[in-house]
């Protein structure tokens, strides 16, 4: 029965290396998609050679880059759009977060949803810009730091986010 035990906890590990790995995956097939539109030469668009790099460097396979590539020509590309939002976290810590979606409409209404259940919430664009250009806020409460790094760890496992940038120290 031991080596049940033992499978079991392996099969948990892999299961959550490989979602993990596929999220990685799919937000740089994304950004491959998006950088395509602009040209799918690597050598002449280097906004795309650069995340053909980032790519190649967590293992993506070739025929999976250009299938991404590939999918910049298609109708269903246009759909994929970058959109920014930026939000006030508990602490007073700004945030902005990048993400890449085919619905500006469900994935806004999502990271809406995660915000506010974190206490925090969505400010006007632009609106924080100030707060990253002053002195890095420093966070000494534990509750606070807890709170804002469960914040992050959902954040980091939403399909869509693509990046997220804060004022912390």
């Amino acid at each position: 029965m031991s080596g049940h035990s033992k499978w079991s906890q392996i099969k948990h590990k892999k299961a959550i290396t490989d979602k993990k790995k596929g999220q990685v995956f799919s937000r740089l097939s994304k950004l491959i998609t998006i950088a395509a539109k602009n040209g799918s030469d690597p050598e002449k668009n280097q906004n795309l050679g650069q995340v053909i790099a980032r790519a190649r460097a967590e293992n993506i396979p070739k025929d999976t880059i250009e299938r991404a590539i590939k999918k910049a020509d298609e109708k269903n590309a246009d759909k994929l759009k970058e959109i920014a939002v930026e939000a006030l976290a508990p602490g007073g810590i700004a945030i902005k977060i990048r993400a890449i979606t085919d619905n500006r409409n469900r994935t806004i209404a999502e990271l809406r949803k995660i915000l506010g259940d974190h206490q925090a919430k969505m400010v006007h664009p632009n609106s924080i810009d100030w707060m990253f250009s002053s002195e890095r806020i420093e966070i000494r409460d534990i509750e606070t730091a807890a709170k804002i790094e469960a914040l992050f760890n959902i954040l980091d496992e939403h399909d869509d986010v693509e990046d997220v940038i804060d004022n912390m120290q």
